[in-house]
């Protein structure tokens, strides 16, 4: 009996990864075959805290390699997080070590390279802080973006 692998490169090739809703786009560069190049800006929330959302744009390239989903995006991204509501902090994120926590991560080419988003915890500052930043299977890139969301009471005091 014979091991067909692809439908695990398939479920592996397209499972999502935490949800992000777009929010909007702006294009950059006119294609006049598929869709133009454009800087997204996707909404997520801290699936591990809550009362954090997060708000990453990022650029996507059009195309028709884009549009065929063969198009390989830029490591250009920048994200800004916020408190949202009352934050609740377990026990697990507090005690994360300092190599951080994942807690989003979008496919930006066919197979090899991700944007991803990793949580740190600031004891001393009583801060989160996330990172952006994206990856390859080979080589990364040092291109990153950073913002922080100190812990504050929440409502009517």
């Amino acid at each position: 009996m014979k091991f067909s692998y692809l439908p695990v490169f398939a479920l592996l090739l397209f499972t999502a990864a935490a949800p992000a809703e777009e929010i909007g786009s702006v294009n950059t560069v006119f294609k006049l075959l598929g869709p133009d190049h454009k800087i997204v800006i996707d909404a997520f929330d801290d699936p591990d805290v809550t009362g954090v959302a997060c708000y990453v744009s990022r650029a996507k390239t059009g195309g028709v390699k884009g549009a065929l989903g063969l198009a390989e995006d830029t490591a250009d991204a920048s994200i800004a997080c916020r408190q949202v509501g009352p934050i609740t902090l377990p026990d697990r994120v507090a005690s994360k070590k300092a190599d951080g926590e994942q807690v989003f991560k979008q496919r930006t080419s066919l197979l090899f390279k991700s944007l991803q988003v990793v949580r740190f915890y600031d004891a001393t500052r009583n801060a989160l802080i996330y990172l952006t930043y994206s990856d390859r299977i080979v080589e990364g890139s040092p291109k990153n973006s950073v913002t922080a969301v100190p812990i504050e009471p929440w409502g009517k005091n």
